[in-house]
């Protein structure tokens, strides 16, 4: 697990960065500018001029009976995960709890260790907040035939264990599954309740910050999985817990901290991808389960469209298909979303161009029209965005093709 690491305590030092490790910080004075540490040899203060909090966030907990048995575990969490990874050597029956994002991921790396594995999601599909029913239709079919059971729109009730403490199933309202091990993955929420009273907080419990990353008390800032960063489609703050947005927001927090408040916090569209045995897929901005965030009347339309030139496949590597969908206000055609899916890995170039028109509030007419390359071995003369925009306008902007052929 350690070796899973972009950066660690020696490439921050080198760069003039002191880290200490196995040190908790567990109050802060705003008053008199200082922090209570709690480290192995017990606790310390120290004192900032600026400070900056990334609080994160904690795995949810369902509230049902059951959750004190051996072999349970919850997820996401460096320390979780490093017990889940040991617990697999021995793991013969697992169920998982929750099917989105994280949910998918050990569901299927389990799967592919050849264990037993079983996802129960409480929704009508998997990964809701990734992709609409069209995708997930197709993905979760694939999923099964590669050896992962999937049961949705199933609410897990209690948790049974044996008489030496250990799991040993699963009760949910249509049926009971076996299994040794549980994996929670049923969302996450701000870890902030140590913030309380220290900065302020949003009813969710992440934490307010300004424009500029700045909390409530003016030399405190925030980013992370605990803050709100504008969200491209509606201007609104959101949550999102991602990477990518943690490491934007902690960069102009860190900017503002030494220049000033200079920088605003950059929009986020949500852009995020993932592979599911053979699928990629990847999506930006609205779905479906979202649609209540925009007040504007929304439309969508869905695609499939071949991956190459037909002359480019043959009998044993046929050319594949790629699926599209696209979400625009009705009356502007302003692009506010959209999802990709394929057997190959162009649907990530293609979700971060979506994301760039949307943050520059592109039409469906400019996107349509909009240049890029061709050659066979990658794509088609008409780009799969060019197709995608031209479908949802209609025949008028088909050129007069009943069908594009090409």
């Amino acid at each position: 697990m350690d070796s899973l690491h972009y950066a660690n305590a020696d490439s921050y030092t080198c760069q003039g960065v002191h880290v200490h490790l196995n040190s908790d910080v567990v109050d802060i004075n705003p008053e008199g500018k200082t922090i209570t540490v709690e480290t192995p040899d017990g606790q310390h203060q120290d004192s900032y001029d600026k400070l900056f909090i990334s609080p994160g966030s904690a795995p949810n907990v369902l509230n049902i009976p059951g959750l004190n048995y051996d072999h349970i575990y919850f997820t996401p969490g460096r320390d979780w995960t490093g017990a889940i990874k040991q617990r697999m050597e021995e793991a013969k029956k697992v169920v998982v709890i929750g099917g989105g994002y994280i949910g998918i991921e050990f569901g299927e790396a389990i799967s592919l260790a050849n264990i037993d594995t079983t996802i129960v999601e409480f929704g009508e599909t998997i990964i809701p907040t990734y992709l609409d029913k069209e995708f997930t239709e197709t993905l979760t079919s694939h999923a099964i035939d590669s050896g992962l059971k999937i049961k949705t729109s199933e609410a897990v009730q209690q948790i049974l264990g044996d008489e030496d403490g250990n799991v040993r199933g699963v009760v949910t309202n249509k049926g009971e599954y076996e299994a040794d091990t549980v994996i929670f993955a049923v969302g996450m929420h701000p870890a902030t309740d140590w913030l309380d009273g220290v900065v302020d907080l949003n009813p969710d419990g992440s934490v307010v910050v300004n424009d500029y990353m700045q909390t409530s008390d003016e030399n405190i800032y925030a980013a992370g999985d605990a803050t709100k960063l504008p969200y491209g489609p509606t201007g609104e703050k959101i949550r999102i817990g991602l990477a990518t947005n943690a490491r934007r927001g902690g960069a102009i927090a860190a900017k503002n901290m030494i220049e000033g408040n200079k920088y605003k916090a950059p929009t986020i569209n949500g852009t995020s991808g993932l592979r599911v045995f053979d699928y990629y897929f990847a999506s930006t901005g609205i779905k479906d389960i979202n649609l209540n965030l925009i007040q504007e009347e929304v439309e969508s339309k869905y695609v499939e469209e071949p991956l190459l030139p037909s002359f480019m496949g043959n009998g044993e590597n046929p050319v594949g298909t790629l699926h599209m969908k696209i979400h625009y206000v009705k009356d502007s055609h302003r692009i506010v979303g959209a999802q990709f899916m394929a057997k190959d890995d162009v649907v990530g170039p293609l979700a971060n161009s979506m994301s760039i028109a949307l943050t520059a509030g592109w039409t469906l007419e400019q996107l349509a029209t909009a240049d890029f390359f061709f050659q066979p071995e990658y794509n088609r003369p008409w780009n799969y965005l060019n197709v995608l925009a031209m479908q949802a306008l209609g025949d008028d902007y088909t050129f007069g093709s009943d069908t594009l052929l090409f």
